[in-house]
Parts: C-alpha cells; structure tokens; sequence
C-alpha cells in the first residue's frame, strides 16, 4: 500500500500562485509515475500534469506554460507550482501514484483549489 498526503490548495485571486505538495509512504520502492489530477464540480477527473522517475514531464494542454511539476525521488514527493491562475483552474487536486510494476494507482485525499475572479 502507498499512502498520500497532500498539502497546498487554498483560496487565490485570479493571477495568482499556489504550490501544492504531496508525499508518500509505504510500499513506495516501486518504479512509478506521479502527478496531479483535478475535478471540477460535475467534470471527470482529469489530468494535470506527470512526472515519472526520470523526470520526464507531461502536462495538460490547459496548463501548459503556467504550471510546473518536480519531483524528489529521495523523499518520494511530487510538487505543482501553479502560476497565472485561472477562475477555470478550480477543483479538488488529487496527487497520484502509479505503480507501474503492480499496475495499480493510489490517490490521495485531494486539497481544494479555489481561484476568485
């Protein structure tokens, strides 16, 4: 099992910046990507952005040139600094864990992220 903890989310004017962070533990020595999804109120969860353990990074297009995920292999962490937010940018974040050798993922509690007009 692997477990989560995000931190982060809050309430933002529109152009404004949050960083979120998310840790894990437990059975973490596995090869996996991790990244952050969102959903908004009535939408699917969609992706945000990834980062495998390479550091190769995959973004939605949404959020491409604003936001920027990095990742410490060392302490298992996974951050998304969120830049020139948008009103459309609220939703609840999910950090995400996917173990590629046990083809299984694991989702944090999600941190709300709320961006005022």
């Amino acid at each position: 099992q692997v477990q989560l903890v995000e931190s982060g989310g809050g309430l933002v004017q529109a152009g404004g910046s949050l960083r979120l962070s998310c840790a894990a533990s437990g059975s973490t020595r596995s090869i996996a990507v991790m990244g952050w999804y969102r959903q908004a109120p009535g939408k699917q969860r969609d992706l945000v952005a990834d980062i495998n353990s390479g550091g190769s990074t995959n973004y939605a297009d949404s959020v491409k040139g604003r936001f920027t995920i990095s990742r410490d292999n060392a302490k298992n962490t996974v951050d998304l600094q969120m830049n020139s937010l948008k009103p459309e940018d609220t939703a609840v974040y999910y950090c995400n864990f996917y173990s590629v050798s046990r083809n299984v993922n694991y989702w944090g509690q999600g941190t709300q992220v709320t961006v005022s007009s």
